[in-house]
This record gives C-alpha cells, structure tokens and sequence, in this order.
C-alpha cells in the first residue's frame, strides 16, 4: 500500500457565494429534471435497476392490500406507502380488511390517497387482522379466489409473520386450480377467467420479534425495542431506589433478538433467550453473579427473560422460576414485570415509519415488475439498502432456525440467525461481565497485559449514542489487555492535560444516558497542536478513537496533517461519526440522527395533535442540521409532512406559491392539517419567519398557519435502542481496527508508529457494508464552506416524500434482486460485515 509522509489534506479554497450556488445547480441538474412546471416535482434516484416510475405508468391494475397475524408498529406506515404508490402509477387499490378473514368474507373496499391520511404514526393496523380457521380449507379458498376476481385484484401485497406470507404463496400456487374449479361452477365468466389467469405476491414483513431471515429489521421491531427500553430505563429508577431486582419477561416465543439487544442496550446483568440456552446450573452462576455485584456496590439488578427462554436440556424458565431461586437463595426484594403486549402498542418510531415506507412503496414497483416466471418475493432491508428476496427461501431459512432449535442444535441456530445475532451475544458476553479477565487486566482495568494505550475523546456537539460507544470500546479495549485513557473536554482538554485512565465499573450506566461523560466542544485543534501532542508523549497514547461530527472529522484531519512535525501524531486514529445532522463524509449513517430524528416525529405529532379541534391549520417546523438537509427529509417522511425544504434543494418564491396551492387543494378536499419543515439553513432569504408569513398571507382563505423552532431539544433525551446498538457495534469496530493497525506498526520497543494514510480513518457504514475510508480520500467529496459531504444517499428519498404528499414526481427504482439470501448481511439496524 502507498506510503504517505507526511499526511497531506489540502482543504479547497472557499469559493464564492455565486460560485458555490452555481457548482449546487450543476449538481442538481444531475440529480432533478423539472416537468409540468414544477421545478421540484422531478427528483430521479440513482438506482442499479435505473428505470424510472412515473405518475399513471400502470394504469388498469388493481392492488390488494392486507395485514395478517400479529400487529406490529409501522404496520400503518407500509399501508400508507403502499396505497399512495399505488394511487401514483395509476392502480385501483382495494384494502381486504381483517386480514385472510376478509378475503373469504368479501370484505374489500376500495381505498383512496384521502383514507391513509393520519395513519403514519398509529401502531397496530387500522385495517384489521384476525385469524381466519376457513382460509385452511380449499372452499375457504374457492371463496377468497371468487371475491378478489369480482374486484379484479391479481396483486397482493401481504403483511405478516413467516405463516402469513407462506399461507399467500401457497394461495399463488394454487391461484389457477381454483380459477379453474370456479369457472366450471359458473361463478366467473370467461372474460374473469382470462384475465385473471396470475396472481402475483409480494410480501412485507410485520413482525416485532425481528425473526424473518432475509431482511435485517421486520417492521416493528424497532418500535418494541422502545418501548421495553421505556420500561427498563423507568424501572432502573424505582430498582435503584430501594436495591431491588427487577425480572422483565418480554414477547419473543422462538426469537431472542428483543431479549439480546434489549440485554445490550440496557446493561442487563443476565438475559436467558432460545438461542442462547442457560446451563442446567444457571441459578449457582446468576446468584453467584447477583451476590458479586451487590458486594462491589451496585444497587440493582435488571434480568431479562424472553417467553420462549429454555435452560440446554429444553425446560422451560419463567420469571417466577427466577424470582423464586433470588429470593431462596439471596434473599432479595424481587419484582417481575411482565411487559406484554405493551410491546406491540404506541406509536411507531421514526425508524419503522420510514421503513414501511420504503418497504411499502417498493411492494408496489415488485408488483409491476412481476412476470409469468417470477417467484413471489419479500421486500427486505439489507444494511441501508432495500432488496428483493424470495419468499420460499426466506421461509425455509426461518424455519431452519427453529428446527435447529428443535433438535438443540443451539449453535447452529445462532449461525442461522446471522452474523449480527453472533456480534451482539459475543459483545454481550464480555460488555456485562463485573470485571476484565484477571490475564487481562486488574478488576478495575487500569492497569493491562498490553504496553499500548488507547484514548477516547469526543469533539463537536453532543449527540445520542456517544455513551454507550465509550463504554463498549473501553470495556471490550480492557477485555482484551488494553487500557484506555479518557479525554475530558475535548481538543481544548486534550491541550491541558484532562486526560486519565477509564475504569471498568465507572461505565456502569453509561448506555442509558445522552450526551456524553467525557464533555465536549466544538473547538478543534487550531493552536492547540504542540500542547496535545505534549500531552499525548506524556501519557504515551498509542491509538486514538474520536467521536463526534464535523468538528471531530476537521480535528482529527489537523492531527494526521500535523504529523511531519509531531510524531506523536503517527498512530492509528479513527473517526466514529456522531451528529445528529448527519452531515459527516465518508458514511451515510452518523450516531445520533435516530434519537433526533425520534425527538423531531414525536414533537411534529404533538404539534398536529394540538390541531385536532382546529379546522384547516398548517405547521412550518423548523429543524436543526446546519446545512444539512437530512433531518428536514427524514423527519418529513416519518412525519408525513408535505414539503421539507433544504439547502441541497434550491428553491425560489414561485416553489413556495405552488406548495400553498397545493395544500389548499388537499385541505378543500377534506385534508385538515399540513406540515411543512424547513432546515434551518435551507436559504437565508426564506426564512421560517418569511415563509410563516407568506403561508399564513397566501393561504389565509383556506387555513390558518403556525411556526415552530424545535432548538435543542432535537439533541435531547436518551439515546434510542438504534443508537445504543449501533454505538456499541461501531466502538467494537472500531477497537477491533485499532488492534490490527497497532500490530502492523508496532515497533521493536513496544510503540506504534505509523504514517500510512491507511491509518488515519473514519468508520462509515455504507449500504451494506462497514468501511475504514482514509481521511485523505475524503477530502475530495468534502464540502468545507458547508460542512457536510457532497454525496448524500438519502436525497434519492425525496421523490419517495413528493410522492406520499401527493405531489407529481417521477421515481427510480434503486433496489437490488437479490436471487438468495445473504448471510454475510444479515444484520440488525446496522452492518456488520466489511
């Protein structure tokens, strides 16, 4: 690999105001084509398929559209996609209620871009679900195979568990038998019977135990991790007051994956789930661990326990078998709470919204992509990219897991669950031990086996997720012989020497809380260079994690471009993007902007809500992110806002005229509310006072406006169970990067040297995939007057936002058909592989 010394970063010159906007149209021009005078209705996304989907592209055909078996939040959120997608290419769209039931029932109607307003946030699913004994047997069949044919329906869009969307695909296979047997009874004429000739199926999966093979996340899955994470950060507080123990039962009959990632994201202190059975002497060894903890100190004890939790020999273990075995043996105060169906209910978080969006809208384009020879697919989410699967597949897989389980094959079932199901139960098991190995360091984990030291210092302003990524790379840093030294304040603490060892048992906690212990500023290292580099001879720092956004991103590029002159710099040192703008090079996901964008939607909820006796309003809500449209997009989408305005999209007075015309044709056509978010940098002459202004005058015959400014509290709150999660997979990246530089430059006398650009990085989770970009690399796709990077993924979801609110657009299928499944991605909420 190419040797770079010293480290060059050459920053380009700030261009001129005129200048920079002229590169920003160039761009555009790329990216948007206007139609039907609508400057902003044409926004192509850059997809592998490239083939773009226009407004009546499919007109003639008729969708179904169900929900079948267990709800799930952002149920709503797929049905709204899918009949708003549906509605643009031209399709008739029908909702089938109370699942399978109202198939055989002939309880369809039509549904219209009017009956899904309102939904997005709702959990459950306000076209039903039940179970349906009659769908079993071939009659039961005959009769959904008649009512859907009255109606024309030959598409489905199904949304369930693993029997949900494997009673459809059987229904596909058996589709022209039936046709057949009806049209000898008489009951369809032969016009119904020639066109009707395919059934075609594409399923979504609705499910809050995440346990679909096949894609990362299920729609739901994120919505019951906040509301368990909910009931353990409240519970901490009554546990801790009194030293109790608190045993939670949660949902999860066949699936571990809320009982792991809940036992992550929450510190518990002993998890039991099916995969990861407890040995038949699990009482001595929780006991024994209850005991040690309370010995050292700590006040509570949270034990999850899932419903479908077995010990190696298949026994069942309930929350009163552990209640009963803590108070017999330690005589503790214990409490079970039993979270049932709690977990199911509440609104959907930002995360499931937008997810069933995407999954939804691109059910639609499979359906009108789907031929004679096509198996039936699943929508799936692999890393950040939406794939195709399919479905036979994906259920033989998701019944492997369970047959394994059967036979107790146990390992194997966590191989078949996938990589990230390993991840997280290995990182469970080091992060909640009391103590580092005794071959690794002493209990406190200050003094190791190994010479090198790590530091870990956050810059730039505080965001979710910053906590719990300290304490997973410290802790698991400690597992593995190292110490780590923490920088208190940032750059400027880092210059005076606010530096000391971080001690195991000080993270205790530290998932659970936003911000972030060690302080943070957004000063970099202008000026400060000897004083650090001073500091770190002295505390003889060998590799350096710095966590934070833009400022962290500048101040770790001075570090590396100093080298020449300060050879203390000459370690490895990597970046974790955490802002919520999102607005770092070299990644398109930031820690952070999941809380945010959680804070934002429940806030835009409020704001409508505070309508609902107001007839005809609508809300400018301004959001944080510098320049950086991405929170304005992404909360518009969760939110079901009808415009978001942002820098990277220019706009102008005749685009805002057209959008109050817009919003009173929806309000006169019973529409009540209108959400309009504004970034707050989106352009210095539209301001959200002008724009308020110009609403409430233009619009003042048909509704009444009001503005809000969101502020600080966007940076607020505990970090999301997306954030903790995936805080803690990119500090165990991160280390696990750090570890195999320091031991490519290691040094005859124990220290590490390097000046590779290969070893000044920063962590981007991109698509699929984890990568170490050089910094150098990064330079060239770095935009430096504005802060952010040039390429950004998401502006390919704003047609998908136009689209939902109603507004002509044309969209480029961006999927991937993927012909098997992928193991290697199968991930929970963030990738694992590289």
């Amino acid at each position: 690999m190419e040797e770079i010394s010293p480290y060059i970063a050459a920053t380009p010159s700030p261009a001129s105001p005129a200048a920079v906007t002229k590169m920003r149209r160039e761009r555009l021009v790329r990216l948007y084509s206007a139609t039907e005078g609508d400057p902003m209705a044409v926004v192509p996304v850059l997809g592998n398929e490239g083939m773009t989907i226009t407004a009546g592209s499919h007109t003639g055909k008729c969708i179904g559209i169900f929900t079948s078996g267990g709800d799930s939040q952002g149920m709503n959120a797929a049905v709204r996609a899918v009949v708003r997608m549906g509605s643009y290419v031209g399709c008739t769209m029908y909702f089938i209620k109370e699942g399978y039931q109202g198939m055989v029932d002939g309880n369809i109607e039509e549904a219209t871009w009017k009956s899904v307003s309102g939904i997005i946030q709702m959990g459950g699913t306000v076209i039903g679900s039940a179970r349906c004994e009659a769908f079993r047997s071939r009659s039961g069949r005959m009769k959904a195979t008649c009512n859907l044919v009255q109606h024309g329906i030959t598409d489905l869009v199904v949304i369930g568990g693993d029997g949900s969307l494997t009673g459809a695909d059987v229904f596909r296979e058996e589709w022209p038998s039936l046709l057949e047997d009806l049209f000898e009874e008489g009951k369809l004429t032969q016009e119904q019977y020639a066109s009707s000739s395919r059934l075609n199926i594409v399923g979504l999966v609705g499910s809050i135990d995440n346990d679909f093979c096949g894609t990362d996340m299920t729609i739901g899955a994120d919505s019951a991790l906040h509301r368990i994470m909910e009931a353990v950060d409240a519970i901490t507080t009554t546990a801790q007051s009194h030293q109790r123990t608190f045993v939670m039962e949660l949902m999860g009959r066949h699936c571990g994956y809320l009982g792991l990632v809940t036992g992550l994201a929450s510190e518990a202190d002993f998890i039991f789930i099916p995969e990861w059975p407890a040995k038949v002497n699990w009482p001595e060894k929780m006991c024994g661990r209850l005991r040690r903890s309370r010995e050292m100190g700590q006040r509570l004890n949270i034990i999850l326990v899932t419903e479908g939790a077995i010990d190696v020999n298949g026994n069942p273990i309930s929350a009163k078998d552990i209640q009963r075995v803590i108070e017999e043996e330690l005589n503790q105060d214990v409490r079970i709470t039993v979270l049932g169906h709690v977990q199911r209910g509440g609104k959907a978080s930002a995360y499931d919204r937008i997810l069933g969006t995407r999954m939804g809208a691109e059910a639609v384009l499979a359906l009108m992509d789907s031929g004679a020879d096509m198996p039936a697919s699943v929508i799936g989410l692999s890393g950040n990219q939406i794939v195709r699967v399919p479905l036979v597949e994906c259920v033989a897989k998701t019944k492997a897991v369970q047959k394994a389980m059967d036979h107790k094959k146990f390992e194997l079932a966590q191989q078949l669950r996938g990589r990230s199901f390993l991840n997280n139960l290995a990182a469970y098991k080091k992060l909640s031990k009391l103590h580092p190995p005794a071959t690794s360091c002493d209990p406190t984990g200050t003094t190791c086996v190994m010479p090198q030291r790590l530091a870990v210092m956050c810059v730039g302003a505080p965001a979710g997720g910053m906590n719990p990524t300290i304490r997973a790379f410290a802790r698991l840093a400690m597992f593995q012989g190292y110490s780590v030294m923490g920088i208190y304040g940032g750059c400027t603490g880092a210059a005076k020497g606010e530096i000391k060892p971080i001690k195991w048992n000080e993270l205790i906690g530290w998932s659970r809380d936003g911000g972030t212990y060690l302080g943070t500023n957004k000063e970099t290292t202008t000026g400060l260079l000897p004083n650090i580099a001073a500091q770190f001879r002295r505390h003889r720092i060998s590799g350096l994690v710095v966590v934070g956004g833009f400022e962290a991103y500048e101040a770790t590029q001075e570090l590396a471009t100093a080298r020449a002159n300060h050879p203390e710099f000459c370690i490895p040192m990597t970046i974790i993007p955490c802002t919520i703008s999102n607005n770092v090079p070299g990644t398109e996901f930031s820690l952070g902007a999941d809380t945010a964008l959680n804070e934002i939607a429940e806030m835009c909820d409020r704001i409508k809500q505070s309508a609902l006796g107001t007839r005809k309003r609508v809300f400018i809500v301004e959001t944080m992110g510098g320049y950086c449209g991405y929170l304005a997009t992404l909360s518009a989408l969760a939110g079901g806002a009808d415009a978001a305005y942002i820098f990277e999209e220019p706009f102008n007075i005749e685009d805002l005229q057209n959008d109050v015309q817009h919003l009173a044709s929806k309000i006169d056509r019973g529409v009540q509310r209108g959400l309009i978010l504004r970034n707050e940098n989106a352009n210095a002459n539209y301001t959200t006072n002008f724009i308020h202004q110009l609403f409430s005058e233009e619009g003042k015959e048909c509704f009444t406006t009001r503005k809000n400014v969101l502020g600080h509290m966007q940076q607020g709150g505990r970090p999301s169970p997306f954030d903790r999660n995936m805080g803690m997979k990119m500090g165990s990246k991160a280390l696990d990067w750090m570890i195999l530089q320091m031991q490519n430059s290691a040094q005859p006398d124990g220290t590490v040297f390097t000046n590779r650009k290969e070893s000044a990085t920063l962590q981007g989770l991109k698509k699929r995939h984890t990568y170490f970009t050089p910094l150098q690399d990064l330079v060239k796709d770095t935009d430096y007057e504005h802060r952010m990077s040039y390429e950004k993924w998401w502006m390919k979801l704003r047609p998908l936002l136009r689209i939902m609110a109603q507004h002509k657009a044309a969209y480029e299928i961006s999927s991937v058909q993927m012909l098997r499944i992928d193991s290697s991605s199968d991930v929970d909420q963030a990738p694992d592989t590289e």
